[in-house]
This record gives structure tokens, C-alpha cells and sequence, in this order.
């Protein structure tokens, strides 16, 4: 059995595992990210979770095939380099050259969502399906297309970019550096924006009473979380949030006709309190959905292990 080393490198952690040839996770970890800003740093750390993780494994780095990194932004094919990935700040990175300096591994790069919809597809949630579309619901908001056990990629390594497909014509400052994107307004931070705003606008709401009046210790969950204990600003917010969400997912739909909807990231952790209401808007946001049954959206099974996985399997 060949194993490889497997990152997923995100804005405040650095996951990494060890993965076996058939998709078997071996061991998993994670380093906190110290300052994403500072790239040689960043990739330096990265090189240390790399030998964490072959130490939990009882393996040396020297016994792995190779190192699979996703990326949160876009990769200039499996060696890069890295041009934009705007949640760690980084532009034209030469990751791979300077990761396999580091290890004495060859290193093959994807973006993090695709890294997330290969395993999925092949060990997860999307096993039973041809096509499927994965989104990630997290720091930001990641997206792939899978069919036929590849990726769509569209002309050249640079599409997929779910995330920043225009939803709110004005809207919202994007990270990216565009207005209105989707991910401006469902990753897990617009989430907790959207519910810090709806607490300051309601000093009396269930919400404000469990951050304390500290908006700062307001998290993904809590507007669930109020709403599942019936207060009407809580219920508001998800209702809000859920929408957003259809309104993109359907227009994803209308497009690419997958068989499933796969959502991960911190997000979809909510479940049925997300999944549910979020299938009835979008079967009658789809179009033509009174003549074709739209597809379901569903849970991802991996959690943050899809990730890992899929980037382990790059090299393979």
C-alpha cells in the first residue's frame, strides 16, 4: 500500500492526514495557522504538519509517495503556482516548489473545494451518484462539479468558483474584492454577521441574551440555535440566510443538472434545521420544477475529512 500526505489549509488551521491509495485515512491532525499573510511562514508550518503527521502515522516523511495540498483559491494547475487565495492573502506563490524543497516530495496542488468533492465523490456522500456538485459552506464558500469520477473544469484550471458568482447586484464587500458574491453572503462569517447585525438592530431577542450583549461571541450556530428555541429574531436570520442560499444553489441547478447536491463545510453541520427547509426553496426556486423533480441537496458524510481525502488521492 502506497500512503501520501494529505493538507488542507484553510485560514486559521492547517489539517493534515495521512492517506492510504484505496481512501483510507490513516491518522489526522491539525496546526493552527500562526499568520496566513506571511507566505514562507505559512509554508513552513505546513512542512511541520506534514512531519506531525507522518510521526502520528509511525511513518517518516521519506516513506510517502507524495504531498496533496488544497488550496483555499486558485491554483495554476496541480504544481501551481498559487495565484489569489484571498482568505490567507496570497498571490503568485510558489507553494509546490517550495514544499517539495522542504520535504523531498513531489507536491500536486488542487483548490480546496475540489479536494473536498473528489472525496466525497469517490468515499462519501457521492458514491452512488455520476454527477454531483459540492459545495463548502465555511471561511468561504468553495464549489466543484464532478461527473463521471472527474472534475469540470471548464477552459483551463481556473473555473469552479462557486463562491464568487454574483448574487446581490451592489451588494456586500466580497474578500474577494467584488460586490455581492455568493460567499459574501453565505459563507459561515456572513452567517455571523448577518446575526450580529440582527441582534444589534434587537437588543431584546433571545439572541442578544446568549452572546451575553458580547456580539464578539456570536458563532455560526447561534442564530439556529435561538430560532430552534423560538425566538423570532433567531428564526428571521435563518429564514434570511436559507434564502440566500436557495437563491444561489437553484441557479447552480438550473445550469448543471446534477444528480445530488453535496454541502460541507462548518455550515452543514446545522442538518435537518438547514437541510429541510433549504430543499423546499429550492424545488420551487428550480426551473421547470413543476414538470422535472429538481435534485436533492444533501449533507456531506466526510466532514473534514472529505478534504484530506481528496487532496491525498492527487498524486494517485
Amino acid at each position: 500500500m502506497k500512503y501520501s500526505a494529505a493538507i488542507d489549509l484553510g485560514g486559521t488551521n492547517i489539517g493534515v492526514g495521512i492517506v492510504g491509495e484505496d481512501g483510507t485515512l490513516i491518522s489526522s491532525s491539525s496546526v493552527p495557522v500562526e499568520d496566513a499573510s506571511c507566505a514562507e511562514g505559512l509554508i513552513s508550518q505546513i512542512a511541520f504538519a506534514i512531519r506531525l503527521g507522518a510521526q502520528g502515522a509511525d511513518m517518516k516523511v521519506s516513506d510517502l509517495s507524495f504531498v496533496g495540498v488544497g488550496i483555499p483559491g486558485i491554483c495554476s494547475g496541480e504544481k501551481g503556482p498559487v495565484l489569489f487565495a484571498p482568505n490567507i492573502f496570497w498571490r503568485n506563490i510558489d507553494l509546490a516548489g517550495i514544499l517539495e524543497e522542504e520535504t523531498g516530495l513531489s507536491v500536486f496542488l488542487a483548490n480546496d473545494a475540489d479536494c473536498a468533492a473528489l472525496g466525497e465523490y469517490h468515499f462519501g456522500a457521492g458514491k452512488n451518484f455520476l454527477s454531483m456538485l459540492m459545495l463548502t459552506l465555511g471561511t468561504g464558500v468553495g464549489g466543484a462539479i464532478v461527473s463521471e469520477g472527474k472534475l469540470f473544469k471548464g477552459f483551463g484550471p481556473y473555473s469552479g468558483e462557486f463562491g464568487h458568482v454574483p448574487l446581490v447586484h451592489g451588494g456586500i464587500r466580497c474578500g474577494c474584492g467584488k460586490k455581492g458574491c455568493f460567499e459574501a453572503y453565505c459563507s459561515a462569517p456572513a452567517l455571523k454577521r448577518q446575526t450580529r447585525e440582527a441582534a444589534a438592530a434587537h437588543p431584546e431577542s433571545l439572541i442578544w441574551e446568549m452572546c451575553g450583549g458580547d456580539l464578539g461571541k456570536v458563532g455560526g450556530r447561534t442564530a439556529f440555535d435561538a430560532a430552534d428555541m423560538g425566538d423570532a429574531v433567531g428564526a428571521a436570520v435563518v429564514e434570511q440566510y436559507i434564502s440566500y442560499l436557495a437563491d444561489g444553489i437553484s441557479g447552480f441547478i438550473n445550469v448543471f443538472r446534477p444528480e445530488v447536491v453535496i454541502l460541507g463545510g462548518g455550515v452543514s453541520n446545522q442538518g435537518a434545521s438547514l437541510i429541510d427547509p433549504l430543499n423546499e426553496k429550492v424545488a420551487e426556486l428550480c426551473y421547470s420544477h413543476e414538470s422535472v423533480e429538481p435534485p436533492k441537496v444533501i449533507k456531506a458524510s466526510l466532514g473534514n475529512k472529505a478534504g484530506i481525502i481528496g487532496a491525498g488521492m492527487l498524486g494517485f
